[in-house]
């Protein structure tokens, strides 16, 4: 997606963000980002991560291959996790919780039990069908939820119902197994907003993919969506007052469309808060005037000589 924002760069040591020292395993932060809150005014980390604490679930929307953005996800995991650690009162403490578009919820079991020390990381990545990039953009996030002891949830619908959707339309999922239908949103999903839909068409069509002309791909996209969803809203049902920070691509959740759109339905009362990290222009310029409303708070990354992968 092409975004038409103007950087104004700022230098920010790493002794001035707040919270929590990234640990030494962690990749150096770039200091080169701005904070942007939903009407387009500066922001800083302090008020991100003090807006997190209020909300059941966070939403941090990136563009897949943007490396700074993996890097202030890890910042993000890592503040909430002081914030919400430092609780005077162990008894209120909220529990943490990691979601991850990244995996398919056909791929739980495998996850939980790496995360519980059941399995070598070989083994877990051998049956997880982790992301090419996985290595260097998701590992640091399943580490520290790992080191931390954090539940981990693989929210994504497997690829490969998504795949029979845009193919044949969401009738097609109902003569899935029983087990195959317990790794998607119960049927019938949530459809997309008339909001969503134009954004997504919009989208599909200048990227020269005729959405127009299969409708099926947006219900593949709703299936995802509702899926995710579906995932944040159980694990907020299992586990009481817990804080699920869920990362997926920034169109699932920008603007408050899409998954969080999902969530509502799933979960009317869950308290959810929207960040999306964007990078700017080429030439390092963005307008502030354009952030507003695509995100509670909005990140602008510098731009990148080159993506992760």
């Amino acid at each position: 997606m092409k975004h038409t924002f103007r950087l104004i760069t700022v230098s920010l040591a790493l002794g001035l963000l707040p919270l929590c020292a990234l640990s030494q395993t962690a990749p150096p932060i770039s200091s080169n980002y701005k904070i942007y809150d939903a009407m387009g005014q500066p922001a800083t980390l302090e008020q991100v991560v003090a807006a997190m604490t209020n909300n059941d679930a966070i939403f941090v929307g990136e563009i897949h291959n943007d490396p700074t953005a993996h890097q202030l996800e890890l910042l993000l995991l890592q503040n909430i996790f002081a914030r919400l650690s430092g609780e005077p009162d162990k008894h209120n403490a909220r529990p943490l919780v990691l979601s991850l578009e990244m995996f398919e919820r056909d791929v739980q079991p495998v996850l939980d039990e790496y995360l519980a020390g059941l399995i070598q990381e070989r083994h877990f990545l051998a049956a997880s069908r982790p992301w090419k990039n996985y290595e260097t953009d998701y590992r640091p996030l399943v580490e520290f939820a790992h080191t931390h002891e954090l539940p981990v949830v693989a929210a994504n619908a497997p690829e490969r119902y998504v795949n029979r959707v845009g193919r044949l339309g969401s009738d097609s999922l109902k003569p899935l197994a029983p087990l195959a239908l317990t790794w998607l949103a119960p049927l019938p999903y949530g459809t997309a907003s008339p909001a969503y839909a134009a954004k997504f068409n919009a989208l599909m069509s200048g990227g020269g993919m005729g959405a127009h002309g299969n409708p099926h791909l947006l219900e593949a996209q709703a299936l995802r969506d509702a899926t995710m969803a579906y995932s944040i809203a159980d694990q907020l049902k299992r586990q009481k007052r817990a804080l699920v920070l869920h990362v997926n691509g920034g169109f699932h959740s920008e603007g408050r469309l899409g998954t969080p759109e999902q969530l509502h339905a799933l979960r009317p009362q869950t308290r959810m808060l929207v960040l999306t990290i964007l990078p700017a222009e080429t030439d390092g310029s963005t307008d502030s005037k354009q952030l507003a409303g695509r995100g509670d708070f909005v990140f602008v990354t510098a731009p990148s000589a080159s993506g992760s992968f």
